[in-house]
């Protein structure tokens, strides 16, 4: 289903951003407060977007803000989901689950293999080095982006394309993780902070770089 312009930009803002109020959404994506209104609803009668409870403030009258509903969520690709989970699903019956989890280790060699490649083509810094990553990330439809902290920075990634095969078997979550950390071992510490499997929206890892 095709989607005005404007509507896009709002469901991609609530899906990298969170819950956002009207008043916020409109200076982010530069709109009138009255044509973000007209778009909200718009999405909302599609069940694309929902109110969340009243935001209480120091000040004033309580915000609502606005989020992307499951099936807002579910727009963002899930590449290949049923495929996957099929895939997974005969080769756990028929092999089990260590042959599975060594599969998915394989995979993930080649994965590290390629991003190594990609990175040593990068500049050296490692803020340069964080940002390829983050690149090659939302090629592969993670919507990675980079935040710099004042202690290291955060590689944040707002959608998950292999969340349903990562449902199934976590060992897809396991790899991601040790990749992220061979990638940096001699430089800096990488340590999961979200995990969109226990809850948040999105996963979030902390890069601290090693001292000296």
């Amino acid at each position: 289903m095709e989607f005005p312009k404007s509507q896009d930009r709002i469901m991609e803002r609530l899906k990298t951003r969170g819950p956002q109020s009207v008043k916020i959404l409109s200076k982010q994506l530069d709109m009138t407060t009255m044509g973000v209104r007209q778009h909200l609803a718009g999405l909302e009668t599609k069940g694309l977007v929902a109110q969340t409870q009243e935001e209480r403030q120091t000040r004033g009258r309580p915000v609502h803000l606005w989020k992307l509903s499951k099936s807002g969520h579910n727009r963002f690709p899930n590449t290949h989901s049923q495929t996957t989970l099929e895939l997974i699903d005969v080769i756990r019956s028929t092999l089990g689950e260590k042959s599975l989890n060594q599969l998915i280790d394989s995979r993930s060699e080649e994965v590290e293999a390629n991003y190594r490649k990609c990175l040593d083509a990068a500049p050296p810094e490692l803020q340069q080095q964080i940002e390829r990553l983050a690149q090659l990330r939302s090629e592969e439809g993670y919507m990675a982006e980079v935040r710099l902290l004042p202690d290291g920075w955060m590689l944040i990634e707002n959608h998950c394309p292999i969340y349903s095969a990562a449902v199934s078997c976590q060992q897809f979550c396991k790899s991601e993780l040790e990749i992220f950390q061979r990638l940096f071992e001699n430089v800096a510490t990488v340590a999961r902070t979200d995990h969109l499997l226990k809850g948040t929206r999105r996963c979030a890892y902390k890069i601290t770089a090693h001292k000296g």
